[in-house]
């Protein structure tokens, strides 16, 4: 007999895909052309800076990532998590350990100041709130320091502490 209750083990995966989320994830050099805001980026001028502005690319993060496009979610980190964790790492630390493929969805948003919005994003039945945060003339994704604490770690270390605590989806 097992102590692994199926409601508390999806809890479980629902929590960790969301902590995981907010962990890993920001503007990509993909083929893909991107749309409202970003296409403003990408054609060289900023993005919207408002509510409208972050909620667009906090989705194309959110895609990003659900899609397993890890490369391309750690692309639109602020400078703070891409400095805790290479582009190399955060791909494999993703790779081994995030559940792919579970939409994930904003709820709502709401702009914290002029260069800051919390948005909702829910995914099963987990929400978890997310900061972006306007650098460089773009929305970005600012990981929780939860998520920093583990990057700061280096990809083997990160994947071996999540695996210990059971919250490596891909164990």
């Amino acid at each position: 007999m097992t102590n692994h209750h199926p409601i508390r083990r999806l809890g479980a995966l629902a929590l960790i895909a969301a902590a995981t989320l907010a962990f890993s994830t920001a503007c990509s050099g993909d083929d893909e052309a991107p749309s409202g805001s970003a296409a403003q980026a990408a054609a060289g001028g900023p993005e919207a800076k408002n509510v409208e502005g972050a909620k667009q690319a906090a989705q194309t993060v959110f895609d990003r990532f659900a899609g397993g496009d890890f490369a391309g979610a750690w692309d639109m980190y602020t400078a703070a998590g891409k400095q805790a964790i290479t582009k190399d790492d955060y791909v494999k630390l993703n790779t081994a350990c995030s559940r792919k493929g579970l939409t994930i969805t904003l709820s709502s948003a709401r702009m914290e100041g002029t260069d800051r919005a919390v948005v909702i994003a829910k995914q099963l039945v987990a929400a978890q709130s997310y900061t972006m945060v306007y650098e460089g003339d773009a929305w970005k994704l600012e990981p929780a320091k939860e998520g920093l604490a583990l990057y700061k770690l280096g990809a083997a270390k990160a994947i071996a502490a999540q695996k210990k605590a059971g919250t490596c989806a891909n164990q």
